[in-house]
């Protein structure tokens, strides 16, 4: 808990993005929730041995982050914190699935590892393609889209309250920390003699600082209906924007591309 007062303002830092200006934040919101959308179903649709055929999708996170001017480290961050759910699912498949299906260097490669290593990328792939779209579109306009997409209005609503929870969570935990540490200005951390009292206090405070935010919401109007903003029409560079994505995606789905420069550069193919 050492790092929450700095780990509060950095969860701003993806809102903060969202607010540029350039050809990348500038195309429909619409659109680019659907190529996102698009985009995740092709990644997950790769065999879990295929390492080599999703190497060309990490173009996809590289173009976004080079045109829209998205810097790496939110991305790392935000990746960092997702790899343990993935290392978690997938660490035993090397030590299950000891079949060998090749041989690189005179090292046998098993049949878990592949799966493994390649749970890892399409975390990585998923993880970044997510960030990217918060951190080009912000998550108000994210929202609107769905509405124009008729998702149900009660998905939206708690997609909006539970992403303005958590920042109401950090900011009590940061208080909470703020608080022992001038208590106890001596000791390093926190004792794990008092986690269990602190996690109590943290959720009854974080709970009745939301609930008193419900009940602001309520007295300006708030009746559990969400009208969305204004995005614009769909104009015909988001469009381009779509199909072009859309044929990369097929491209490199259906062709492995690097095993295909492999055999090029190997002679096998003239």
């Amino acid at each position: 808990m050492a790092n929450i007062t700095q780990a509060y303002y950095k969860m701003f830092i993806l809102d903060e993005l969202a607010d540029k200006e350039t050809a990348i934040h500038r195309i429909n919101p619409v659109i680019k929730l659907t190529v996102t959308f698009i985009y995740l179903l092709f990644v997950v649709s790769y065999d879990k041995y295929d390492i080599l055929g999703m190497i060309p999708l990490f173009f996809y996170p590289a173009i976004i982050m080079s045109v829209g001017d998205i810097p790496l480290k939110p991305m790392l961050t935000g990746l960092v914190i997702a790899a343990p759910l993935a290392i978690g699912v997938g660490i035993f498949n090397p030590f299950l699935d000891r079949t060998i299906l090749l041989t690189l260097g005179g090292i046998d490669i098993s049949a878990g590892m592949l799966s493994f290593v390649s749970l890892l990328i399409k975390c990585c792939l998923t993880v970044f393609a997510a960030l990217l779209l918060l951190s080009t579109t912000g998550m108000n306009k994210i929202a609107a889209a769905l509405h124009r997409l008729h998702i149900p209005q009660i998905f939206i609503i708690q997609l909006l309250l539970t992403y303005r929870y958590i920042s109401v969570l950090m900011g009590e935990a940061s208080r909470v920390y703020n608080a022992y540490t001038l208590r106890a200005p001596n000791q390093k951390g926190i004792s794990s003699k008092v986690w269990g009292s602190l996690i109590g206090l943290l959720l009854l405070r974080t709970y009745d600082r939301a609930s008193r935010l419900y009940q602001a919401m309520k007295l300006r109007g708030f009746e559990n209906q969400y009208y969305g903003v204004n995005l614009g029409k769909i104009q015909r560079k988001d469009i381009i924007y779509l199909l072009g994505w859309i044929v990369f995606f097929i491209i490199v789905r259906f062709i492995n591309i690097p095993m295909l420069l492999g055999l090029l550069v190997t002679g096998v193919i003239k």
